[in-house]
This record gives structure tokens, C-alpha cells and sequence, in this order.
């Protein structure tokens, strides 16, 4: 039917119109639920559920839902020079602040209408499974954080089933580390000396405690200029200064533990008394060369990883000078302020593996603060993470328990965030899923 418009009539009087049956706002039924009433005792009940406050520490650990949660926890709980020597970095923090923002610095690009009821997080990585993406990276001075320090590490990175890291700087020999984890995946990190003989020897200790993977770093010619701690006036071990004795009295479990437990010693020298950068001016050599990485390869007989890589020509060339995979580090902006972004270089270095049909592992550690970060990374192309802070604040936040708690924490970021992008296992995460911001 076609509805058409009439023209004004004057000798057409339009029909009135009638109001009768047309209820006023005011008439119009009100719904019962909506219906103010006197609230029941019985409709109270439900909703009265107080908990008996909890302030233990598993309780406490619990509440943390990231690792920042946890920062907070560890900074509360630690005196402020250790917490420094973990939180800060060289100079202005520069490089570290934008390793942070490049994972932010990115959208993710989710699939849809995929099954993803089961999420596989269980990689291959340098030969053998790991049932997270991601491993402990080496840390130094760890016990001065928390007094289970290594132990506690490697103790969680065995229940989780991933590798473990143990530095050359580490407050924990390699067989103690080995004892305490001796169904874990341990590995060892080498900074090579200028005495080629103690640097020998710590390879053949590493090979005999049952370490399949040596991690050498190269991105220490010198100590980086770390100014949290040459404020703090950082010393190893931990100075009582009037400051010190003052901090400590907001921290006493801290001072306790450490006071009362076994003083720290290294996994490459017996006692050091002085400052960090001392130390570490002590041990670094900056004569070091490629020569120097065949050697190691002639001497190592497991898996040779390089770490501090930052330019795509150096991961090839320490490829071709025989290492089985990178750790594309700027060691987490303590040592050259303004360096390259390990986040923003993963791309080129798989571009190039890829071009050379290179099987090489590629790692990547700085800047991860959550399970998206990881799966990120994977997405563009690395094969396996590290974290170091992020192990070091759960540890600072409660020992062992906080670092079993980090590592819960991300494996839940990760999993949410591949099911969420439709994906249900680390190999099906590609390029596509990631999108580079302002690049």
C-alpha cells in the first residue's frame, strides 16, 4: 500500500483526536523490582561476608597480581641500597625506561573463533623442553637482596620446569646452586677474565656440576656508571652507616636474615671487600675479542650462548664464531645509557637467522614486566626470554614463595594472552599478531 500526503482542506475537518485511553507517566505501573522496600535480614545475609584479615606471607604474596604489585612489596620490604642495586640502572635510566615502553609501544592483533580451551606454553629451547617461554637470567649479589638469594631461584625455576641462570657474580657457588636444584636445568653465565686460568677454571667446575648451557656475556669491557649506587654509597657487603643503620630500622626482617645467615661469598672468588664497580673493573677485561669466544668454543663442549648482543652484524658474526644461540641484552640499562632496545632489534636479527638459515637460538631479556611482554617477543620472533628484575622483586616481595609467585603470575599473563589473540601454542604465535607503534 502506497501512503500518500493530502494537501491542506479547509472544507476537510480533521477527526479530534481522543486522550482518554492515553495513560500519563505518573499512571504507568511501576515494576515490583523497582519498588522501594525495607531490605530483609535474610537479603542482608548473603552480602555480609568479612574476612578475618590475613597478613602472612603467602597471604601477602597472593594479593600481588603483577610484578609490579610485587616491586611495591620488594621496595617496602628491602633497605634502599640493594633494592636500588636491582631497581636502577646507568646514568639517566634512559636505555631502561625505554626497553619498558617498547613493550608497551605495541598493539596486539587478536584472531577469532579459534579453539583455544587448551594453551600449550612449552617451548624447545638449546635442545631440550621447557614448559615456560621464559627462564631466569643471571643476576649478581642475589643473596644481598634476599638471603635464599640463588637457592631460591633455582629451587622455583626447577619446579616450573625452566632453565636457571646462575652469574659468574652470583652470591652461591656452582655446586651449592647444583645441590640445591639437582633435577633442574642450570646453566652458567661467564664473565671472562683477564686471568685466562681462573676463567678456566670456573668452565671446568660448571661442566663437572652437570651445566649444559654456558652463557658468556660481552657487553662489560667496563662497569657502567650506576648512580643509584654511588649514591648510596654500595658496597659489597652492605656498609653500616648511620644511613644504613636508619633504613634498616624500617626493614628489620631484612637486617635479621642477613645478619644471621652464612656471609656472602661468590660464585667466582671467596670474599671481596669494596665497591661494586670495583669489583666488577676487578674481573671485567677489555682487551676481549672474537679470538677470545673461539677459544671458548674449543674449550665448552655444551651449548655456547653470547649475551649483550645489540647490533644485527655482531648476532650473525658470534653465530659464525660457533655460538648455538644470542641473548639480545643491554645487559637492563646498566651498562651504556641510550643503548640499543633488545625489543626493537629482535626483528632484524630473525630476519637475518632467517636469510642465513641459521638454527641459532635467539633470547631476549630487559624490559619484560609481564607474561604479554613474553608472548610479544615470541611473536616477533624470539625463541625464549630471560627476566631479571622481574624474579629479583618476588624474591625481595617473600624468598622463594615470591619468586614462585612471579613466575605464576606470568605464566597466567601468558596463557590469557595467547588465548586471547586465538592461538593455543607458542609456534602458531607469528609476526601477524604484533603490531610496532610509532615506528
Amino acid at each position: 500500500m502506497t501512503h500518500t500526503i493530502q494537501p491542506n482542506n479547509p472544507e476537510v475537518t480533521p477527526a479530534p483526536v481522543s486522550t482518554a485511553t492515553a495513560p500519563s507517566p505518573a499512571a504507568s505501573a511501576v515494576p515490583a523490582a523497582l519498588k522501594r522496600r525495607i531490605p530483609k535480614s535474610a537479603d542482608l545475609a548473603p552480602l555480609m561476608q568479612f574476612k578475618k584479615p590475613e597478613f602472612s606471607k603467602d597471604a601477602r604474596l597472593k594479593r600481588a597480581s603483577t610484578i609490579w604489585d610485587l616491586r611495591d612489596m620488594a621496595k617496602r620490604r628491602t633497605p634502599q641500597a640493594p633494592f636500588d642495586y636491582t631497581d636502577g640502572a646507568a646514568e639517566g635510566e634512559i636505555t631502561l625506561h625505554r626497553a619498558r615502553e617498547a613493550f608497551l609501544d605495541i598493539e596486539f592483533r587478536p584472531g577469532i573463533l579459534r579453539n583455544v580451551s587448551s594453551i600449550d606454553l612449552s617451548t624447545n629451547i638449546l635442545g631440550k623442553s621447557s614448559r615456560l617461554p621464559v627462564g631466569i637470567a643471571p643476576t649478581g649479589f642475589t643473596r644481598m637482596m634476599q638471603s635464599e638469594g640463588e637457592y631460591a631461584g633455582s629451587q622455583a625455576a626447577e619446579a616450573a620446569g625452566i632453565p636457571y641462570t646462575l652469574s659468574t657474580m652470583g652470591t652461591a657457588s656452582i655446586e651449592d646452586v647444583a645441590a640445591a636444584a639437582p633435577n633442574g636445568r642450570n646453566w652458567f653465565q661467564l664473565y671472562l677474565w683477564t686471568d685466562r686460568d681462573r676463567s678456566l677454571e670456573l668452565i671446568e667446575r660448571a661442566a663437572r656440576a652437570g651445566n649444559d648451557t654456558l652463557m658468556v656475556t660481552v657487553d662489560t669491557a667496563v662497569a657502567g656508571a650506576r648512580l643509584r649506587d654511588v649514591r648510596n654509597g654500595m658496597t659489597i657487603p652492605p656498609a653500616l652507616t648511620i644511613k644504613t643503620v636508619l633504613d634498616a630500622s624500617y626493614r628489620p626482617a631484612w637486617w635479621f636474615n642477613f645478619l644471621t645467615h652464612e656471609p656472602l661469598t661468590f660464585a667466582s672468588l671467596s670474599r671481596y671487600t669494596g665497591t661494586v664497580a670495583d669489583l666488577i673493573n676487578s674481573m671485567f677485561d677489555p682487551t676481549l675479542t672474537f679470538e677470545d669466544l673461539d677459544w671458548l668454543r674449543e674449550t665448552w663442549k655444551g651449548k655456547l650462548v653470547v649475551k649483550g648482543i645489540q647490533t644485527v652484524e655482531d648476532a650473525r658474526k658470534v653465530v659464525d664464531h660457533g655460538a648455538d644461540g644470542v641473548v639480545l641484552s643491554n645487559h637492563g640499562g646498566r651498562q651504556l645509557d641510550r643503548a640499543p632496545i633488545p625489543f626493537h632489534l629482535l626483528p632484524g636479527v630473525k630476519e637475518a637467522f632467517t636469510k642465513d638459515n641459521s638454527d641459532a637460538a635467539i633470547m631476549l631479556d630487559t624490559g619484560i614486566m609481564s607474561g604479554a611482554d613474553i608472548i610479544a617477543a615470541l611473536a616477533l620472533g624470539a625463541d625464549f626470554t630471560l627476566i631479571g628484575r622481574a624474579y629479583l622483586y618476588g624474591l625481595m616481595a617473600g624468598g622463594r614463595a615470591g619468586v614462585d609467585r612471579t613466575l605464576q603470575i606470568l605464566e597466567k599473563d601468558m596463557a590469557r594472552t595467547m588465548a586471547l589473540l586465538g592461538v593455543s601454542k607458542i609456534s602458531e604465535l607469528t609476526p601477524d599478531h604484533v603490531r610496532l607503534l610509532n615506528k
